[in-house]
């Protein structure tokens, strides 16, 4: 795939490298370019403030700025609905209807952010559905993390072997076949963590490349290796706060063996500051299942 004007945008944006991406993205204003990389170019700014956490930013979504703007427009009112259910049932729903009106349906953009919001509200099916015809490379790269999310390792394989062969060098691509090598486990983790070095030195290092670093040693059991990146991720810029990274903090130091006083910090900022993360809903509901079957075995005191 030969590179474009945005090459370098979307690449400073996979690897998590948001600010630069807005910096690039930026200098590209009055370059000519197609209408079709001038809209991408809006939905990556949209895109980057909506992972910076930028979220009242990236609202302003309206009809005026085409099918792909709209979405990303939904995405934010999902994410910024918080516990709100009935607010990101409404994002959803409003979702549902922008993929089915004829101009936005077949619209890839609409496909991919529809995707990313159906995933996170547990509609597995459904994001697939959206992504995986394989539009784009970065439709591919959505099933190769579906596929993993539900434990079909083999299936992600195959759409990283599509992805190959539609741009092997492609920043995305080299991430993808990360993910997979995290997802087999010890026998291919420690591809991953030599993968994941050789990006950070070529594009330097990022929050969400750190996070990769330490599950990849996390899969392979390099503990120590994975609370080191940890506590560097800690220290970046946003680290501290970062749903990633203090999640993976928690495992980590499950598997260390930590007190449950260094642990429950972390899930108290995880509950307080992130309550609507899947990881903290499925915590809830793990808890509250286990408060319904502890009350089962309650032994009543006898006076």
């Amino acid at each position: 795939m030969d590179p474009d004007e945005l090459y370098t945008c979307r690449s400073q944006f996979w690897l998590g490298h948001y600010d630069l991406c807005l910096e690039e993205a930026k200098s590209l204003l009055r370059r000519p370019m197609s209408t079709a990389l001038k809209a991408e170019r809006e939905e990556f700014i949209l895109r980057a403030f909506l992972a910076k956490g930028d979220v009242d930013r990236a609202v302003r979504g309206d009809a005026s700025g085409g099918p792909g703007v709209m979405a990303l427009g939904l995405r934010a009112k999902y994410e910024s609905s918080g516990d709100d259910e009935a607010g990101r049932e409404a994002a959803v729903e409003e979702l549902k209807v922008l993929l089915s009106e004829p101009g936005s349906a077949e619209s890839p953009s609409v496909q991919l952010t529809a995707a990313h919001v159906f995933l996170s509200h547990g509609m597995t099916k459904e994001a697939l559905k959206c992504v995986h015809l394989g539009a784009t490379i970065e439709h591919l790269a959505m099933t190769v993390q579906i596929y993993l999310r539900i434990d079909r390792p083999d299936m992600a394989r195959e759409q990283l072997n599509l992805m190959r062969q539609a741009d092997e060098d492609a920043v995305l691509t080299q991430l993808s076949g990360i993910y997979v090598d995290i997802g087999n486990g010890a026998s291919t983790a420690s591809d991953a963590v030599h993968a994941l070095k050789s990006l950070s030195e070529q594009y330097g290092p990022s929050l969400m490349l750190h996070n990769c670093m330490a599950c990849a040693h996390l899969a392979s059991g390099n503990l120590a290796e994975a609370e080191m990146v940890l506590k560097e991720a800690t220290d970046m810029e946003g680290g501290s706060s970062n749903a990633d990274t203090l999640i993976n903090t928690v495992v980590c130091y499950q598997h260390l063996g930590k007190s449950p006083a260094e642990i429950e910090p972390l899930l108290l900022k995880l509950r307080s500051d992130l309550a609507s993360h899947p990881f903290v809903q499925g915590l809830k509901r793990v808890e509250a299942a286990f408060e319904r079957e502890a009350l089962k075995y309650k032994v009543e005191s006898v006076v």
